[in-house]
């Protein structure tokens, strides 16, 4: 096997393989179970010349080996001999009767130490059998795990047990001398030799080689297959390093002789064997490659996959030709081409550019795009609309030039806002009225005020995405009034990822806000406390009032309840009070300010009780959320009564303006997901769209019917699919809302006590106004 000239002092084994064959390997050890019957005997070298570290790994190696047999009394029984010294029985092969109490046995296994006596182990199996073994109708098979350093001849045990028919295999571990494993393992060595430093690797090995023999089928479609493949050996090595002057005894006494002699060195080579493996490969969800357009498909597990799409694509799970369904607006970029930005900064935007203007851009699309550039001074190279084709727009692009000079944002937002959208002479004479965004792409800091940015654009009726590096986040929130229209990058690459997040900023502008048609019970509870004070009051009362706003207010999409409160909570109005926007700004304009101290528990404890329930019109079948404003004072008793509301499906929003312990308002949030941290007051309009936005996604998260509880006087809520019923006790209806009456008394019609009630937008507005009728 070995060139006889190397002397072989350490060699490692090492089989290449692509990591989709990393992935078959794994899928098939999931289907992996040799279930024939089968003996098999673990012989662990236990030895100094091993050590305690590679003992662990032998260990667990042989656990590893242990997951594609299927252990039982009548399939594959297990036993260990460990072998040092001397050798010592571990555990016999009817100790255990299942893999997880082998696997725990061999986990508890000790090392011994001494010397590496091989050959007097072969002869323990030799001379003792397979302790607890079966007759020799049942195949054997005998697994050393070793390095291969015997301290004495394994030559003829080792041909003694081959010729009792036992299939033996030889296992590598640590720094491991191939010669001797090839000897003792059975033919052909390739299919009976391998290496415990992959153990997954090594235990498909080991499955795949029986599966010839032993274990006759494989898992469906699972088949073993052998190709070439590569084990590398790393040798040290004596090799002439040259000639250096040497003294010589001479035959003339007292004289001695100068001569030229040879010395040598020690080197570490790799030397490379090729050979041949076996692996048994199971199909995984990705043979079918349901990625398109040059997407990586990545296994999860035997059944499902996920696709990495290239830039430009990712319009649904399979990596789509396009991002999504474009959409109509005019849409401008602003590039910062000032020193700040650097050459190499102003380059990557172009290039950011025309990667986008790829993904995003048909042959009829219906966007009409410029590209603006700015530092002292502002430029309009491209005029809006000015390209309609996708070539000519690139070249345009190609052609810009970097300026230099200082970085004066404020500026060229105010010069944008007033000249940036009119129309070139080509279309002077088409009336446009699609929605105008302009995309800012910036990489440093303002050195002129943006303060008044967004009132230059809202007065123009612009809508702005600013696009920058992480550490621009503050100032690109600031010039946009809204961190959902910021998209910040982790490094000049990840800005390249982030081309589908700007693309759908870019065309969130010609949709509606607020959740629409979907279904949802919304309650804002207001800190109305002296630690507030009015002015501040004030400012939270009209972030409810324009986030009303946003949502269609009716009995079958959304309803609104207002609880403020200090010391102790007041209902202003409940979820079925107003059945329309008018109504609810109304209401909100008629809050008073409270003063006092402030508890917040005792708010959210009088929203669970009495606001989110079904007396009160909180429906079954709709997503409910709590949006709690506050300074952070009172806190200290709302982390219960928060989980009480979670637990009874309903969301609690946190959003808390000013300086508060962070772990507090974690406790009450239950996850950073649903807290917003907000520096003052001013700033709270900010963050209006963000959190509308992400009161929206939980409205479209499944629900629980029976929770809160629609039943009502104790009612016991019971699920079915897609529908529940109320069992009552006293009471009947389909929400046990009729007391039952006794005697010959009249009574009012109703539903049996144990109806079911279905889930539907046109059943939930009839169960509101029952509610109603109820409380009259």
């Amino acid at each position: 096997l070995l060139n006889p000239t190397v002397l072989l002092v350490l060699g490692i084994q090492e089989i290449h393989v692509d990591q989709e064959m990393i992935s078959k390997i794994s899928a098939a050890g999931k289907l992996m179970q040799c279930s024939a019957s089968l003996d098999v005997l673990f012989l662990l070298d236990g030895s100094y010349s091993i050590g305690k570290g590679s003992f662990e790994r032998s260990k667990h190696f042989a656990g590893k080996l242990c997951d594609a047999l299927d252990v039982h009394p009548d399939r594959v029984r297990v036993g260990m001999i460990q072998f040092s010294s001397t050798p010592h029985l571990e555990f016999s092969l009817d100790s255990y009767l299942t893999k997880q109490e082998v696997k725990e046995r061999i986990k508890r296994t000790v090392f011994r130490g001494g010397n590496t006596e091989t050959g007097r182990a072969l002869k323990y199996v030799l001379r003792k059998g397979f302790p607890g073994g079966r007759n020799s109708s049942v195949p054997k098979v005998l697994i050393i795990i070793s390095d291969g350093r015997s301290q004495g001849s394994t030559a003829m045990p080792a041909v003694q047990l081959k010729e009792r028919h036992i299939t033996v295999f030889a296992v590598g571990i640590k720094f491991p001398r191939w010669e001797e494993l090839h000897m003792l393992a059975s033919e052909p060595p390739e299919q009976h030799v391998l290496f415990a430093g992959d153990a997954d690797d090594a235990a498909n090995g080991l499955y795949s080689t029986l599966t010839g023999s032993v274990c006759s089928t494989t898992a469906p479609g699972c088949k073993v297959e052998s190709h070439p493949c590569e084990r590398r050996t790393l040798e040290t090595v004596k090799e002439l390093a040259g000639n250096s002057v040497c003294w010589k005894g001479s035959k003339q006494p007292n004289a001695v002789q100068a001569s030229l002699c040879p010395f040598t060195r020690w080197k570490r080579v790799l030397i490379k064997h090729p050979s041949r493996c076996f692996r048994t490969v199971c199909p995984d969800p990705c043979d079918s490659q349901p990625c398109q357009n040059g997407g990586t498909c990545v296994p999860e597990g035997l059944d499902r996959y996920h696709c990495l799409c290239l830039v430009g694509y990712g319009g649904d799970f399979h990596c789509a030709a396009k991002l999504s369904p474009e959409c109509g607006v005019d849409l401008l970029f602003l590039v910062d081409s000032s020193a700040g930005v650097t050459l190499e900064g102003f380059l990557r935007y172009k290039a950011f550019l025309k990667r986008f203007l790829q993904a995003v851009m048909g042959q009829d699309s219906p966007m009409n795009v410029g590209v603006a550039q700015y530092a002292d001074d502002v430029r309009i190279p491209i005029e809006l609309g000015q390209h309609k084709d996708t070539f000519s727009l690139m070249k345009s692009i190609d052609d810009l030039n970097f300026s230099g000079g200082r970085t004066l944002t404020g500026r060229a937002l105010q010069y944008i806002a007033q000249h940036g959208f009119r129309s070139t002479l080509v279309f002077a004479d088409v009336q446009d009225d699609l929605p105008r965004v302009l995309v800012l792409l910036t990489d440093s800091k303002s050195q002129d005020s943006v303060a008044e940015a967004p009132k230059y654009l809202k007065d123009r009726n612009l809508f702005l995405v600013g696009v920058g590096s992480s550490f621009m986040r503050a100032e690109l929130t600031k010039v946009t009034g809204n961190p959902q229209h910021t998209v910040v990058y982790s490094d000049p690459q990840d800005l390249f990822n982030r081309i589908p997040e700007l693309q759908r900023r870019i065309c969130s502008v010609d949709n509606a806000e607020g959740c629409q048609a979907q279904s949802l019970d919304l309650a804002f509870a207001v800190d109305a406390s002296s630690g507030v004070g009015l002015e501040n009051f004030l400012h939270l009362r009209h972030f409810v009032r324009s986030s009303s706003l946003h949502f269609t207010i009716n009995r079958d999409v959304t309803q609104i309840a207002l609880v403020i409160y200090s010391s102790k909570a007041h209902t202003v109005f409940a979820l079925a009070t107003h059945t329309s926007n008018p109504a609810v700004l109304q209401a909100i304009d008629q809050v008073p300010f409270l003063g006092d101290s402030a508890s917040a528990g005792s708010a959210l404890l009088h929203i669970y009780g009495d606001v989110m329930t079904a007396q009160r019109g909180a429906r079954p079948g709709v997503n409910k959320v709590v949006v709690l404003l506050t300074n952070g004072a009172g806190l200290e008793d709302a982390a219960r009564p928060a989980q009480q509301l979670r637990h009874n499906g309903i969301l609690v929003f946190v959003v808390v303006i000013g300086d508060t312990q962070r772990d507090t308002l974690l406790r009450v949030a239950g996850s950073p997901n649903y807290l917003v941290h907000i520096s003052s007051y001013e700033d709270l309009q900010y963050y209006q769209g963000f959190i509308i936005e992400r009161i929206c996604e939980e409205a479209k998260s499944p629900v629980n019917l029976c929770k809160p509880n629609p039943c009502l006087n104790q009612g016991v809520c019971i699920l079915g699919p897609g529908s529940y019923r109320c069992e009552c006790h006293g009471w009947e209806g389909p929400h046990c809302e009729s007391r039952i009456l006794r005697g010959d008394s009249p009574r009012s019609p109703v539903l049996p006590p144990h109806s079911h009630v279905q889930w539907s937008p046109r059943g939930l507005q009839h169960f509101s106004r029952a509610f109603q009728h109820t409380r009259r």
